[in-house]
């Protein structure tokens, strides 16, 4: 048993990320820090810079905004290529004004940063790492190539070994901010996708939830006018029995009554979510939760049972969607991966209620077990995985959705392995696979004995 899910439509590496208007005002904001920078620089402190070609450089990131602002809307949003066109426009920008202010010897060259943190925030891996290793290149170039700056006629240099040492320390924050913010935003977006999927995931089972009381209630209302047209239609047949044209057209209402019954009734069976049935019997809402996997070749194994010494009986489980969406990834996860098959165990005592689901598959694997229900797991699978579930996605998707819904619930989800995954086929018990086991404290998931329900509300 594995974890479960795909995230065809909740790809973290999407385009849009970046807005313009972003964008625009970071460089409205660094083209007014750079303009101070060569004010104060050059009339405060005397340095002899070349003004023109300072100029030069500020002026082209002023017209570059805009264009920006004048040929697109303030609500754009930026793809993957014009992000990246944008900051390396910026990165060369920053590093011809380096070039004339003094190269690595110039405070500001650490700002060199900004355009990499940036990419590795809002861009796939591969433009991070184009952008990074022009930074790097550009950095090594300033190392040894640079317009001196002067004040009062003499040119003011670095020692080697601090200019070495200024040179190590950009190289290796520029490759550890590249790195820590990828990072922190990949898992930032997973979460963010894994949320969504979750939301999605509840609200169409809601939505069948609900769908399923609609289709309920409008059988039982229409039980008696349908009843009544068949009373009657039987009645004018026996009255019509020298009438044969008009006999026919009742004969057809009784059928059609009939029909109408049986429609109801086959649709009915989906929705029983009136007030009775709101909460149900425990082995009740776990074959429910199940039913879509018992015919996939696999054999599911039932196991409902009070634990030593508890004195109640059977408890009515409240029928909430995520409760059984989340029972319905953790068995189709075990079907899923099982040899042949799956136990559903639960046991309860006085006070709390745990389920166990086991199969007799591989297992999880080891190196994964701290982390199951993080989402987006692994980034791939194995061919032997590929062959054993066709379209498996191998994500963590699944078992995020499944923990995060139990846990609304009330559960507390633990995952493990039944068996030593190194014994060989003839050692390995019958219970050899992954076990879910989730506990819940019996007030956060059964409904009040012998609560009277009351009439079924009307739907509107």
């Amino acid at each position: 048993m594995q974890e479960n899910g795909s995230i065809a439509d909740f790809n973290p590496a999407r385009s849009d990320w970046l807005r313009l208007q972003t964008l625009v005002l970071l460089r409205w904001m660094a083209i007014g820090g750079q303009l101070l920078a060569i004010a104060v620089a050059s009339q405060v402190y005397d340095v002899a810079l070349p003004l023109g070609l300072c100029l030069v450089a500020v002026g082209a990131a002023v017209i570059a905004n805009l264009v920006l602002v004048a040929v697109y809307p303030a609500n754009k949003r930026l793809n993957r290529t014009e992000a990246l066109v944008a900051l390396v426009f910026d990165l060369s920008q920053l590093a011809f004004l380096l070039f004339l202010t003094g190269g690595l010897s110039n405070p500001f060259a650490v700002l060199i940063l900004a355009p990499v943190t940036v990419s590795a925030s809002t861009l796939p891996l591969r433009a991070t790492l184009f952008l990074g290793g022009l930074a790097l290149a550009f950095v090594t170039i300033l190392a040894v190539a640079y317009v001196p700056l002067q004040v009062a006629g003499a040119s003011i240099t670095v020692p080697p070994l601090i200019g070495f040492g200024f040179l190590l320390s950009l190289v290796i924050s520029i490759v550890f901010m590249g790195i820590y913010s990828h990072r922190v935003a990949s898992e930032k977006r997973s979460m963010s996708d894994a949320l969504l999927a979750t939301q999605m995931a509840l609200a169409r089972e809601q939505k069948l939830t609900d769908l399923g009381g609609v289709v309920a209630a409008a059988a039982h209302e229409l039980g008696t006018p349908l009843a009544t047209i068949k009373m009657v239609s039987a009645e004018m047949l026996d009255e019509l029995s020298d009438r044969p044209d008009l006999a026919e057209d009742a004969r057809l209402i009784h059928q059609q009554a009939d029909r109408c019954r049986d429609i109801l009734r086959s649709m009915g069976k989906a929705g029983k979510d009136d007030l009775h049935m709101r909460q149900a019997p425990l082995g009740a809402v776990l074959h429910e939760a199940a039913e879509p996997h018992l015919e996939r070749g696999k054999k599911v194994n039932f196991s409902v049972g009070p634990a030593f010494g508890t004195r109640t009986g059977e408890p009515n489980i409240l029928r909430r969607p995520e409760l059984i969406h989340g029972l319905r990834n953790l068995v189709q996860n075990a079907v899923d991966f099982a040899r042949s098959q799956v136990w559903v165990d639960a046991v309860w005592t006085d006070d709390t209620l745990t389920l166990r689901i086991i199969d007799d598959g591989a297992g999880f694997p080891t190196h994964v077990i701290g982390r199951l229900g993080d989402p987006f797991l692994r980034a791939r699978r194995d061919d032997v995985g590929a062959v054993r579930r066709p379209g498996y996605e191998g994500m963590g998707l699944g078992l995020f959705i499944a923990k995060t819904l139990l846990e609304r619930t009330g559960a507390e989800l633990a995952f493990a392995n039944a068996a030593d995954p190194f014994l060989s086929p003839g050692e390995r018990p019958e219970r050899s696979g992954a076990i879910v086991e989730a506990v819940w404290p019996l007030d956060r998931i059964v409904g009040k004995r012998g609560e009277a329900l009351g009439e079924n509300e009307i739907i509107r």
